[in-house]
């Protein structure tokens, strides 16, 4: 009897169905996509209704082979690549390109959401066929990001440098970028204070609880601004006169409610935030725990749904088991009293998946140390917090509001403060688990007690507390901050966020300053070439109505060639006008010094390895040199300067007398830290990509690294290595510690 044959994207996700299926299915791995457009042309007729032409990728010519070979010895062929548009195409090519369908073997397609006994088995007893819908939206994706890639990216090379690209998706991440570095080049501060009165209640010979309250305008109402310090002190005078009481004391529980299962932007916001981890790193490792993992006696199991969706929906079985463990673990108190359903999908949600979860709530983390490696244990267990913590009991916290009254008898005002407490009750979910914020670290701030007071108590005044403060700019955004920019805006979908950001960095537009996107000259440049010429390009909302119409096309209600013949016609125009009006962007920058070659000025240039010195009289004239950056070290050889010069792996030392000297050193800028491994000095470094990162001087022995700045206080709760992870906001390396750096802990503590 012939065996059945399963094609899947990866041997991990083979292993692990194989082990499901049994000794009746033969299991392969196409090892991703098949087939694509071609590298050295368009591969697109437009005057043919936009037809492609596809070619089999070089490096899976022997892997078609196998499959057909394969095919041939099958008694029935299943698909069962990811469940989403990208997975439909790829069983669509490799349909075409292995020419599954021409000897009668029936051909299912297979889609599960997590890779389970359970879900395979079902998915396999109810098999269809492709959805052609599917993979003309993603065949409608591909061709439209070819048409602007292959079209506009030759004319920046003409017109700015070699070597640049502009993409349909990418454009728009790179504008959100610059637009908000300009808001923050153009932000003008206002200074403001604020005052603070220090009270206590007036008890004769009783030691007084003090607290603290927050002026906040007048009692009918009225609002005050402080605009500057002489306002400041006139207001101080008249509160130091004021005769102070308990106007009104309110009292009221709260709750909070946890945050639903992630979703393919919140889990990868959330790894930002806790791990540090980049988009594309958290995809990599989510890909690993779907995909399947050797667990012990259990073999390759399946450890988290499908992780890429826009759906918060989770299974009613799911909720069911998750209910139990929280009742078995934590108590019928941290239950609520009916489930939670979190059925709302996000605002431009395509997929009808489930949220991302653990396939087994009772398999714990602590379960999987041994199994896992420690970014993937630090992946699964927060996606396995959050939906534990997602159906557990809300928090409650006890506020207290109290509202002061200080009436200055000479100016007949009375002016109003407040004073504010929270105070957990119950911890419910956050005892788990608690999501992070994008500003001011992750936790909670603490509570403030204050006294028992009721309305009409006299007060006495301890001492006034006037602040200057600045209003601040936006924060330049972090790879989270910008996920979700991107989600609230329709641009992208949960496929395409990690690749957005991974394109604008590795092609220079963007570089991170301690965690922070910035985009670098030439992405500004890029960005105002593409918004002057082709603004519908870098347009949001024009990006954001594109990617609906590719939803409509998922779902049957667009013609994919239509979509296309509507995107092109204008963007062609556009494109042969701009071809003439543009003129040739000069990025050289003007120097004082004259090329030792012809007597003509030097200019600043930028290569594929950084800014060089060339001679102005280029192409007659090809004289050109690194720019050298003084140091105070001297050659071990001959004694002259050492000079920084930039490699093709970074920054490096040599000599000053090159060529006669050719001697070179490593560039280490040392940082006043030990490294954690073996004691060294940590230095900075400087990778391939031209990012800065912190590893040991003891390299190649102690291999060490850090992507973001060490700070010389280790941490007050474990002793291990703190790092700068957002403003003056430091994390611990080992622990969970997160905190801010005291303005006394600020000088020297970072490099």
């Amino acid at each position: 009897m012939a065996t059945k044959l399963v094609i899947v994207e990866s041997p991990a996700k083979a292993r692990t169905i194989g082990k499901i299926l049994g000794a009746n299915y033969v299991i392969k791995a196409s090892l991703g996509h098949v087939r694509d457009l071609p590298t050295k042309e368009l591969g697109i007729d437009i005057t043919k209704d936009f037809s492609p032409k596809y070619v089999v990728i070089p490096q899976r010519r022997e892997t078609i082979r196998e499959l057909k070979q394969a095919a041939n010895a099958a008694s029935a062929i299943y698909l069962a690549t990811d469940p989403d548009r990208e997975g439909e195409a790829i069983s669509w090519h490799l349909i075409e390109a292995a020419k599954l369908d021409k000897d009668n073997i029936p051909i299912r397609r297979v889609v599960f959401h997590e890779i389970t006994k359970e879900a395979v088995e079902q998915a396999f007893r109810n098999p269809r066929s492709i959805d052609m819908n599917l993979v003309d939206a993603q065949q409608a994706r591909r061709l439209l990001d070819r048409l602007v890639g292959y079209k506009l990216s030759p004319l920046l090379w003409r017109k700015v440098q070699r070597g640049l690209s502009a993409g349909r998706v990418q454009s728009a991440a790179l504008r959100l970028v610059v637009d908000r570095e300009r808001e923050i080049q153009n932000f003008v501060a206002t200074e403001y204070w604020t005052i603070e009165a220090e009270l206590a209640k007036r008890l004769p010979k009783v030691q007084k609880t003090s607290f603290r309250a927050l002026l906040v305008g007048l009692t009918d109402g009225t609002k005050l601004e402080i605009p500057n310090q002489q306002e400041a002190k006139s207001f101080e005078a008249e509160l130091n006169k004021a005769d102070y009481a308990v106007r009104a004391v309110q009292i009221k529980e709260v709750s909070r409610q946890p945050a639903p299962p992630f979703i393919t932007s919140t889990l990868q916001q959330e790894a930002w935030r806790k791990l540090h981890f980049t988009a594309k790193r958290t995809m990599i490792i989510a890909q690993q725990l779907y995909e399947g993992i050797s667990i012990g006696e259990e073999g390759s199991v399946g450890l988290i749904t499908y992780m890429r969706t826009d759906s918060t929906h989770v299974a009613a079985s799911a909720i069911a088991e998750t209910r139990d463990f929280i009742n078995s673990k934590y108590g019928n108190d941290f239950l609520p009293p009916q489930p939670r359903y979190f059925g709302k999908k996000g605002r431009w949600a395509q997929e009808a998946h489930e949220a991302i979860r653990p396939t087994k709530i009772h398999r714990e983390p602590d379960q999987l140390h041994s199994y896992l490696k420690p970014e993937q244990i630090k992946l699964y267990e927060l996606i396995w917090k959050r939906m534990v913590a997602s159906q557990m009991a809300a928090a409650l916290f006890d506020t207290v509001t109290i509202e002061i009254e200080a009436k200055c008898s000479e100016s007949q005002r009375e002016y109003l403060l407040k004073a504010t407490s929270s105070v957990l009750k119950f911890p419910g979910f956050i005892s788990l688990y608690s999501e992070g914020k994008d500003e001011d670290g992750d936790e909670d701030k603490r509570a403030t007690l204050l006294p028992k007071l009721k309305a009409g108590d006299r007060l006495v005044l301890l001492g006034l507390f006037p602040e200057q403060h600045f209003t601040q700019p936006p924060p330049r955004y972090t790879e989270a901050t910008l996920i979700k920019a991107l989600e609230q805006k329709g641009i992208g979908r949960p496929s395409t966020y990690a690749p957005i950001l991974s394109t604008i960095q590795d092609r220079g537009y963007v570089y991170k300053e301690n965690g922070k996107l910035c985009p670098d000259d030439i992405g500004i440049i890029v960005n105002d070439l593409l918004a002057q010429h082709f603004s519908k390009i870098v347009d949001l909302g024009f990006t954001a109505r594109l990617e609906r119409d590719l939803d409509d096309i998922a779902q049957g209600k667009k013609e994919w060639v239509s979509v296309l013949r509507r995107f092109y016609t204008p963007f062609d125009k556009t494109l042969n006008k701009a071809s003439e009006t543009i003129e040739k962007v000069n990025l050289d920058e003007p120097t004082d010094k004259i090329c030792p070659a012809c007597g003509q000025p030097m200019v600043i240039k930028r290569g594929r390895y950084g800014k060089f010195l060339a001679c102005s009289g280029y192409p007659e004239c090809k004289e050109k040199t690194n720019i050298d950056e003084q140091t105070d070290e001297t050659c071990p050889e001959c004694g002259r300067p050492m000079v920084i010069k930039m490699g093709r792996y970074g920054k490096f030392l040599a000599c000053s007398g090159y060529p006669e000297c050719k001697r070179t050193m490593p560039f280490l800028v040392k940082t006043g830290v030990p490294c954690p491994q073996c004691g060294k000095e940590l230095v900075e470094r400087i990778n391939k990509k031209k990012r800065i990162f912190y590893g040991c001087s003891g390299f190649p022995q102690c291999k060490f690294a850090i992507n973001l700045k060490p700070v010389s206080q280790p941490c007050p709760r474990c002793g291990k290595l703190l790092i700068m992870y957002q403003n003056d906001w430091v994390r611990c390396t080992t622990c969970d510690y997160k905190g801010k750096l005291a303005e006394s802990e600020k000088v020297g503590a970072t490099i």
